[in-house]
């Protein structure tokens, strides 16, 4: 993964390729969790004949959808953490960075158990805090200790997927319809059941996710000091890229067709190692589409400024539609179905980040955000001399 680009040299104002880059990121990640706010862990319960076009579908979710934009939204968060320490320069901000990652960590938490279970934001809060313990390392060393991150975290998930075989609800299934039956009942039922899976998810972060997502947010921070995020890759890193995630995303679609249990169980950890190359190759062609020109791809850009706030939404929309407004969609949407709503409302966020974006500069839970951390953040007194203690 080594680049061969210049060293990075910051940017005034806003880097539009970061911009565009997450707004593809929100916008994209929808498409995975749609399956999963109204029938909670189980997600899409495919049929006893399952369609061509599911089958199609999941394929296209394999190589082209599945785990690629929570791996983008890691590196960028990453990339995130390296411009905040860039402009460091005594130990007052550097708690104020601090204090942004323990904010969103809180953030996360209320997410996760009273919104929707499947907060990453929790994840993202303890793994910056690991990942800002290295963040001012040398190049070299800091990658070296990436990819020790994301070797521990894809073991563990290994061993986690393998731990978890066990077939597949089928739409129709008695235990299918009793589980969905909690998630279109009261809302305290629901709470219970969420705290309960957002707590499981919590206890295990420490032992898979937060490595995972620790190695990515360095290796964002390799990728954007070495230029990637302003050049891309050369040609020979990114042919090899594509190879990569085209063989990966292959072993990834078998094993989930398979009939065996184990394969498909073993499903979730191939696909986060296939993940990786394809985000990485994500980011070279909207690197070379956007330029850093503020006017190209603008309507992605709008809404990766927004992208905190429009992913919360996200989940308020979602949650608000399979459970309380439409909960037997759930029974009778095959996979088309819940594409053209992810497409519907997609379309729906990039009008609301351009109207919103005229009247204000930044979305409302990126405000909060800031001032929570100005409210709570005591700076220390001044010092004459000294620099941030990384």
């Amino acid at each position: 993964m080594e680049s061969s680009t210049p060293t990075h040299s910051p940017l005034n104002g806003r880097n539009a390729n970061l911009d565009a880059i997450r707004g593809i990121a929100v916008l994209g990640i929808l498409f995975l969790n749609i399956y999963y706010f109204g029938n909670g862990y189980l997600g899409y319960t495919n049929h006893a004949v399952i369609p061509w076009y599911d089958n199609l579908i999941d394929i296209f979710n394999s190589f082209f959808l599945e785990a690629r934009f929570l791996t983008l939204f890691s590196i960028l968060f990453g990339v995130g953490l390296a411009i905040q320490i860039d402009k460091v320069i005594d130990e007052n901000q550097a708690n104020k960075v601090r204090s942004r990652l323990k904010w969103l960590t809180l953030f996360g938490l209320l997410h996760g158990i009273f919104i929707w279970f499947g907060d990453i934001l929790f994840t993202y809060g303890l793994a910056g805090l690991v990942a800002l313990c290295y963040i001012k390392q040398p190049l070299q060393p800091m990658l070296n200790k990436a990819r020790l991150f994301l070797l521990i975290g894809f073991g563990s998930m290994f061993i986690i997927a393998a731990l978890l075989n066990e077939p597949l609800l089928e739409r129709g299934s008695v235990e299918a319809l009793a589980h969905q039956q909690i998630w279109s009942g009261g809302y305290t039922e629901q709470l219970i059941e969420q705290f309960s899976l957002f707590l499981a998810i919590a206890i295990s972060t420490p032992l898979s996710s937060m490595w995972y997502m620790a190695g990515l947010m360095l290796l964002g921070v390799y990728l954007y000091r070495t230029g990637v995020f302003e050049l891309g890759f050369e040609r020979k890193p990114l042919l090899l890229l594509v190879i990569v995630a085209l063989s990966l995303s292959t072993v990834d679609s078998i094993f989930t067709l398979a009939a065996s249990p184990l394969l498909q169980s073993l499903s979730p950890a191939i696909v986060l190692i296939s993940a990786l190359p394809t985000a990485l190759v994500y980011i070279h062609f909207v690197v070379k589409i956007c330029q850093n020109n503020s006017n190209i791809l603008s309507p992605f850009q709008r809404v990766g400024r927004l992208a905190f706030s429009l992913y919360i939404l996200q989940s308020i929309v979602m949650v608000l539609l399979f459970r309380y407004l439409a909960p037997t969609l759930v029974l009778s949407l095959d996979r088309p179905g819940y594409v053209a709503i992810a497409i519907a409302f997609s379309v729906l966020q990039l009008l609301l980040a351009s109207l919103y974006l005229r009247r204000f500069n930044q979305g409302p839970l990126e405000w909060l955000w800031r001032k929570l951390v100005d409210m709570s953040h005591k700076p220390a007194p001044a010092k004459s001399t000294g620099s941030a203690p990384y």
